[in-house]
C-alpha cells in the first residue's frame, strides 16, 4: 500500500545573499543526505525569498522539516522549511493561444507527460495558462 506524502519541502525567508551552496551544506548537515549523491535537488526561487528541496528517496519530509526548523543554524538565518502537501491541480504557464483544452487534456494524461487522469481544464487566454485538475494524486506525486 503506497502512502502519498509530498517528496517536497520549501524553505522560506531565504535572504539574497544566501548561497544555494550554504543551503546545500545545511540540508545535508541536517538530513545526513547528499545531493551529489541525487539524494535531493535544491531550487533556488530569489523573487519568493525562497528555495524548494525535493527528496528523491523515501526521506520522511515531515521528520526533515521538523530538525530543520530546530536547527540552530537555520534559527540564525531565521530560515523555515515546510513540507509542501500533495495538489490535485496545478498551473501551466506559456500555452500558445487558441490551444484547445482537449490538448491539454491529452497532453497531460499522455504516458511521457505523467500519464495523469485529467478531470478538468480551465483556461486563462489571458494569462496565456491553464489549471489543471487530475482525478487523484499517483499521476502527479
Amino acid at each position: 500500500e503506497e502512502t502519498l506524502s509530498s517528496t517536497t519541502v520549501v524553505l522560506k525567508n531565504v535572504k539574497e545573499s544566501v548561497k544555494d551552496c550554504m543551503l546545500i551544506m545545511l540540508i545535508e548537515n541536517i538530513s545526513g543526505l547528499s545531493e551529489d549523491d541525487g539524494d535531493f535537488s535544491l531550487e533556488m526561487i530569489p523573487e519568493l525569498h525562497a528555495a524548494v528541496v525535493t527528496f528523491t528517496g523515501n526521506s520522511d519530509t515531515g521528520e526533515f522539516a521538523k530538525k530543520f526548523n530546530q536547527n540552530h543554524r537555520a534559527k540564525q538565518q531565521n530560515i523555515t522549511a515546510q513540507c509542501l502537501e500533495l495538489t490535485k491541480s496545478i498551473r501551466a504557464e506559456n500555452i500558445p493561444p487558441n490551444t484547445s483544452s482537449d490538448y491539454i487534456t491529452i497532453y497531460f494524461e499522455n504516458k511521457r507527460n505523467g500519464e495523469a487522469q485529467v478531470m478538468d481544464v480551465q483556461q486563462l487566454p489571458d494569462e496565456d495558462a491553464a489549471i489543471i485538475t487530475f482525478g487523484d494524486h499517483k499521476g502527479n506525486a
